[in-house]
């Protein structure tokens, strides 16, 4: 196992016996009032360490990141039913008071209760980092000696990147082969439109500089240390860091908060964390919505559009159908009163309940709670035309609600002032992200005049 999944298999097993622990102590304060004795202490242990063996042997934590996460919930059930096998045995093989035996049924069925929720829980949010890590296909700016030690470092890590080729950049001796070159910077648009790229590396020579060279002379000549320090903010302005790339120092040119990975993390634990509650909670209201639709006209309950998402790959977004006829295409843009919304949806556009169902979006793992609002395709065309940086804004998950809608830029998207604005705030919201911010915007969503102002 690689070190992060030694760190994860760590977790997992620290997760387990704290689960474990607090479901014994549970049960003993469900029958027993008094503090904990000797023999409840030995059975603790020696729960624990059948545990242990059962983890040991059925390989429970040894993880791989692509091929066992998936089935962690599988195997930690068969685990668990071994556990109560064993439990079973010795509960009838040995002589226990009542109360004791109470406490052994009642851990019996709450540790896997307690166990099996929050390891799905933790599971769906390692899958979702996990999806995080996939094989990013990259495209190679420069043919020379950076590209093929770029190329070399691909090729002894195929499991993170993917090579879909080399563009030509500028003069200099081809170190790759033709097959692999694509085209040139003249035809990169092109190549951009017709390849799935997640990334593009630069690796094109450094214009050498005649006074840095004479720095160096003089420090030779006098036998003088030098460091380097470059100067990348003119080039790629404030947003940038340095990492390294492999033994190759490297420049993430627009390094913004949630590529932390604390921060991606927390992220997602409140995605998957708040959209579960609001499902469970919100249920009652989704099923009358749901019954309303039915009767006020024919039709399904839900409507389902193709909007962009994450690195600019479509998904089906989940809505509550609000009008009589709904645009196949998603082309269709509403209008203010218009004739195609229904008795029932004219309320729940005007207060967002229509946009409830997209918890589901969250939950699987297609949106956040909080991002850009996700667009049609055709408008997402219109938009990154017309808006400088406006394809930015696909760094990240779309949200159910946005900087942009609680300050009042929701809705039409007719003029280039709107489209702006919502670019404007949308970016800025991605390249200032706080998890205080995330909530502020969800405080507004709810309690906000100007959220509601633009809806119809």
């Amino acid at each position: 196992m690689s070190r992060s999944e030694k760190i994860l298999a760590t977790f997992f097993f620290i997760w387990d016996i704290i689960t474990l622990m607090a479901a014994f102590a549970l049960s003993v304060s469900l029958f027993q009032e008094e503090l904990v004795i000797m023999n409840e202490w030995m059975i603790l242990a020696g729960v624990l360490g059948i545990w242990f063996i059962i983890g040991y042997w059925r390989k429970l934590y040894y993880l791989k990141w692509n091929k066992t996460l998936e089935s962690r919930p599988f195997r930690y059930l068969k685990a668990y039913l071994i556990l109560i096998a064993v439990v079973a045995l010795l509960y009838h093989i040995l002589s226990f008071p009542s109360f004791e035996r109470n406490i052994i049924l009642a851990f019996s069925l709450g540790f896997p209760v307690m166990g099996f929720t929050s390891n799905f829980f933790i599971n769906n949010i390692v899958n979702r980092i996990n999806q995080n890590r996939n094989v990013k296909h990259t495209l190679v700016a420069g043919v020379g000696n950076a590209a093929a030690n770029v190329y070399d470092y691909y090729k002894s890590n195929p499991n993170k990147y993917a090579v879909k080729g080399f563009i030509k950049c500028k003069k200099e001796e081809a170190l790759i082969d033709q097959d692999q070159i694509v085209g040139d910077v003249n035809n990169l648009n092109d190549i951009l439109c017709d390849n799935e790229v997640d990334e593009i590396v630069i690796a094109i020579p450094v214009k050498p500089s005649k006074k840095i060279k004479k720095i160096m002379q003089a420090a030779d000549y006098h036998g003088k240390r030098v460091r380097y320090i470059p100067d990348y903010s003119e080039l790629f302005g404030k947003n940038y860091k340095s990492v390294k790339y492999g033994e190759m120092d490297s420049i993430n040119t627009r390094q913004l908060p949630l590529d932390e990975t604390t921060s991606y993390v927390a992220k997602e634990f409140f995605d998957l964390f708040f959209s579960t509650m609001a499902l469970i909670f919100l249920s009652p209201l989704l099923l009358i919505v749901a019954a309303l639709i039915k009767l006020d006209s024919p039709g399904p309950i839900l409507y389902c559009p193709l909007r962009i998402g994450k690195n600019g790959k479509a998904f089906r977004v989940f809505k509550f159908r609000t009008m009589k006829e709904c645009d196949a295409t998603g082309n269709k843009s509403t209008q203010e009163n218009d004739p195609r919304i229904t008795r029932v949806g004219k309320y729940l556009r005007k207060y967002s309940i229509d946009e409830l169902p997209q918890f589901l979006n969250v939950f699987f793992g297609d949106m956040s709670v909080v991002g850009p609002r996700p667009h049609r395709s055709q408008l997402n065309q219109q938009f990154q035309e017309s808006t400088e940086q406006y394809m930015l804004r696909h760094y990240f998950k779309p949200g159910i609600t946005g900087w942009a809608q609680v300050n009042g830029w929701r809705g039409p998207t007719n003029t280039l002032e709107q489209k702006q604005q919502r670019t404007a705030h949308d970016l800025w919201y991605i390249e200032n992200w706080k998890f205080a911010l995330d909530l502020k915007i969800i405080y507004m969503t709810i309690f906000g005049k100007k959220t509601h102002s633009s809806a119809f």
